[in-house]
Formats: structure tokens, sequence, C-alpha cells
């Protein structure tokens, strides 16, 4: 049956213009209450809530009674029983899944350790055989995957889905990953960079939240940097913006894995902490590295103090090109904390042309690990295409996250 197309500028269509206003919204925030709706979309209290209620009805959106600064409100959601979305976030060294509904609600989560060298094949495998078991456990089938979305560490080519630049992930060059991954779960799968992807769930909801011009820097085995500009990710021409790690700061220092010299991660990246403080510690990872610190361990607490220095002074010069108003920081080595952020903050305000009291805020992210993560699932959640009906499918049509 044939859907009569609204015409521009009838009731009609602003209506459908509302719904659909209303429902981003609730996408990207994942529950808003109908005053909060209103202040968002720029509706009137009264238009949210007729268009609530016609929307719950046709089980797009549903509602429940939450308590706000000691008044009862309506919170509205997207209705869970619209399917799941299912979030993946690969590290050098970790693996974490997710299942979420619509609403952003986690209801299945994994994590588990990676080989150092870990190949493609043999963990798109064990994702693709992870997320079945985690279906199972929650009595779901693949039928109702919505949408997944996929977080890697390395700049993602957004025309191919392929890392764009061979030897930052061996194992993994000239690999279609999202299409790959899909072909596995015979879903739809969309694939970003994992900085991008903890900026986007940092601005979202967490140490970015209200902050339109911002920064997250995640420093784990490797450095990356994802760059919200006007409220939104910015990719880049090809999609490899943000590569922080890979500034080069010493043009005759260490050869990085990207094959130039003196990268940042040479000087700052996890592998290069450790190897500062390796010496008779066999089998010594940046986790046990950031726990000594913690516990005293002066060598520990020096290498961390180093890296800082130098993340410091890299950051001030990517805030002397954008400017923002707060930078959260993110991956393993934040876990340290002050030991890391101090030496960050002392150098980056040395650094910054502005002075140091208009720096950027730097602060550590709120999400902590599952940044990345939670930024998978709103990524994969943003990519579906949500009417007024109950059907939801996902956006083929290229898209840009804001």
């Amino acid at each position: 049956m044939s859907k009569k197309r609204a015409t521009p500028g009838s009731q009609t269509s602003l209506r459908e213009a509302n719904r659909a206003r209303i429902i981003d919204a609730v996408k990207h925030h994942g529950g808003l209450t109908q005053i909060e709706l209103a202040g968002v979309t720029g509706l009137s209290p009264a238009t949210v809530s007729n268009i609530v209620k016609e929307l719950v009805t046709a089980g797009v959106l549903a509602t429940t009674m939450s308590t706000r600064s000691g008044r009862r409100a309506h919170q509205v959601t997207l209705a869970r029983a619209l399917g799941l979305v299912v979030g993946v976030h690969f590290s050098e060294r970790h693996m974490r899944v997710a299942l979420s509904d619509v609403a952003h609600t986690v209801v299945a989560e994994h994590h588990m350790p990676l080989a150092k060298d870990h190949r493609a094949d043999n963990e798109l495998n064990r994702a693709a055989q992870l997320i079945t078991d985690m279906l199972e456990s929650v009595d779901a089938t693949h039928d109702e995957i919505l949408a997944v979305g996929l977080a890697m560490p390395a700049p993602m080519d957004a025309a191919t889905g392929i890392i764009s630049r061979t030897g930052i992930m061996r194992g993994w060059d000239g690999v279609p990953v999202a299409e790959s991954l899909g072909i596995r779960l015979n879903s739809p799968v969309y694939v970003d960079n994992n900085a991008n992807l903890g900026a986007l769930a940092e601005f979202r909801s967490g140490a970015l939240r209200g902050k339109p011009n911002s920064l997250y820097v995640s420093i784990d085995d490797g450095i990356g940097a994802g760059l919200i500009l006007n409220g939104a990710v910015f990719r880049g021409h090809h999609g490899a913006a943000g590569e922080f790690g890979h500034m080069v700061l010493d043009e005759d220092g260490a050869l990085c894995r990207c094959g130039n010299r003196g990268c940042l991660e040479t000087l700052a990246g996890g592998q290069a902490i450790v190897e500062s403080v390796r010496t008779g510690r066999r089998g010594l990872k940046l986790h046990d590295v950031v726990v000594r610190a913690i516990a005293g361990d002066s060598a520990c607490i020096r290498a961390i103090a180093d890296a800082g220095r130098h993340l410091g002074i890299a950051a001030g010069n990517l805030s002397n090109v954008f400017d923002p108003e707060r930078i959260a920081v993110g991956g393993e080595l934040s876990q340290a904390g002050e030991l890391l952020l101090g030496p960050m903050r002392h150098a980056m305000e040395r650094s910054v042309i502005v002075g140091s009291g208009q720096a950027a805020d730097l602060v550590q992210s709120q999400l902590g690990p599952r940044s990345e993560l939670l930024g998978s699932i709103a990524f994969a959640i943003d990519q579906l295409s949500i009417g007024s009906g109950t059907t939801l499918s996902a956006d083929t049509s290229d898209s840009d996250d804001s």
C-alpha cells in the first residue's frame, strides 16, 4: 500500500518533521523527560506531549515515571521491543562486546583479552561466536539485531571500511572489517575509529557533555583522539582525522609502527611506557605499570609523568589548532588519574598560545574503559531509520554523526 507523500510546508509534513526531531533527540540522548525534549527540540511542551502519545501508541517510544528535582516526570525512551543493537570494541589487547536495546540499555556485556598480534579472521570469528552466545543468554536471535557498531584502534578509510595505513594493526591490513563481520552475523555493521566513538559517548553522556567543541584522547598501547567540533564528530576528508598518536615530536626519534620516526606513541604509548620500566620485570603490561604507580612505585610514577609531559605538549599543539573547551582523557593509562593528568595539564598549559588561564579544561573520562564500547552502541543506533511505525531498519545512506 503506497503512502501519500506530504506536501512540503503542509501541516502533515510539519508534524512528520516534528516527530523526526523528537525521535532523533531520544536516539541521541538515550532518554529524556518531556520537558527536556521540549528544550532540546525547541517544540512546545504541548506539541511534545501530543507527539509522544502518538509514538507510544505506535510502539516507537515508551514512557516511564521518574523523579527529577523532587518532581515526577515522564521519562521518554525508544521502545525496548523494537530490537537490539550490538557494540564491539577492538583494542590492541582487548575485545569488548555488548548487546543493547535501542533505548541504550545494555542487556549483556563481555570483555576478553587478546593476544598481542591478533589477526582479523580469528578475532572476527570470535566476536561473531561471542555475540551468538550473548544473544542466547538473553533469549534473543540474530534476527533481532538491527545494527552493529564496530570501534577499531586505527584510522579507517570511510569509503572502504579498510584500515587506511598498513602496519598500524598487523593481521588486519586490507580487511574490510565491517563487511566481514556483517557476513558472519548477517547484520549491517558500521565501523569507525575507536577514539571517534569514545568522543561520541563522552559527548553524549560523559565528561564532554554540553561541550560542543572538545576533544577525547584515548591512551592505551596506542594513542588516538576524537574531535567534537560544533557538536559533531569530525572525521576529516578521508575519515582519518584525530591520529593524535602519530603527531611527530622528534623527527630523529624511534621508529614508529606507522613507519615514521618520533611519533607521540614512541614516547608516550603503552609499549614505550612499559619498556622504560621493564628492566628486571618480566611480563609487565601497561595495566601493571598503572597499578604499581598508584601503589607508590617511583619508577612507574616517573614513567607515567614523563608520558604525561609528552602528551601535554602534543595536547597543547592540538589546542592551538582547534581551541577546545575541554579535553577528556580515557584509555587504560587514564586510570592513573592525577599521576598522569597533573604533568599533562602542566605541560599543556605551558604550550597553549592563549595562556594557562584560558587553556582547555583537562579531565579524566567519566565512562572509563567502556567509552568506546558505549560509543559503538550509540553509533549503531544513530544509523537506524526510525519512522512513526514499529519497523526499524538500518540506514544505508552516507551519514555523518552529530
